[in-house]
């Protein structure tokens, strides 16, 4: 219902209407939008967007709705060992498995502050998360650079920090600091380092694989283990006011 109602307004806005497309989730939320789904954003100020908006999550007052989902993985469905041409614009299936889009990561976080939220579920049904005051990502001429800072614990630990200040790598575009490329050698893409503590575009395990070593879609600092991949990780930012 709520995927037909924001369809409509997109074709509107496409034909005689002058309606502005949502920047983000926090937009729609600010309006009065309380019910997760999926909505048409506008990053950039050009071709709206497909996004996951999750309107509920966090439980204090300035925490809760208004998140932009900027990667979701749940099932397996969709593979996530891709070029740099697909990281950059963004793949998957919104209903499901996604990645927004380096670019249009860029594009919501250079002119805006944001705060990022790393949900976490193991196939135990355990809970937890990661959360931090400041994300951004660089433009693509500086390799779409990661800053994040001002972490704060849901249970998950911090394994983000490690990749602080690192340019994004795929198996065929290698910006990380090892001799090797970490992208090619943990079958992922992420901000790399020598090489991770969190690959979240791993492979979907279905939880632990003890001979496959760090390949998974792994957090490390939850388990303490780089053998187990989470049932489900998801990334997601909401505008600091």
């Amino acid at each position: 219902m709520v995927f037909l109602a924001v369809l409509f307004s997109v074709v509107l806005m496409n034909g005689c209407s002058t309606e502005k497309t949502p920047v983000d989730c926090s937009d729609l939320y600010k309006a009065g939008q309380k019910l997760s789904g999926i909505y048409s954003i506008n990053p950039a100020g050009g071709f709206p967007v497909w996004v996951y908006c999750d309107m509920i999550s966090g439980g204090k007052d300035e925490d809760n709705g208004g998140w932009t989902v900027i990667q979701r993985r749940m099932d397996g469905s969709v593979n996530f060992y891709r070029p740099w041409n697909q990281y950059k614009r963004g793949f998957g299936i919104v209903e499901s498995e996604y990645w927004l889009g380096l670019e249009n990561m860029y594009q919501l976080t250079s002119k805006r502050k944001y705060m990022l939220r790393v949900d976490l579920e193991d196939f135990t049904g355990r809970k937890g998360f990661a959360q931090y005051s400041s994300f951004s990502v660089g433009p693509e001429i500086d390799g779409y650079k990661l800053l994040v800072s001002g972490f704060s614990n849901g249970g998950a630990g911090d394994s983000l920090t490690h990749h602080n200040g690192m340019k994004f790598t795929t198996f065929d575009k290698d910006q990380d600091v090892r001799d090797v490329n970490c992208a090619k050698m943990f079958l992922g893409a992420f901000w790399y380092k020598a090489c991770h503590e969190a690959n979240p575009n791993g492979v979907y395990l279905w939880g632990e694989e003890a001979t496959q070593y760090g390949i998974g879609n792994v957090w490390y600092t939850w388990k303490n283990n780089f053998f187990v991949g989470m049932k489900s990780i998801s990334m997601k930012i909401k505008r600091v006011s």
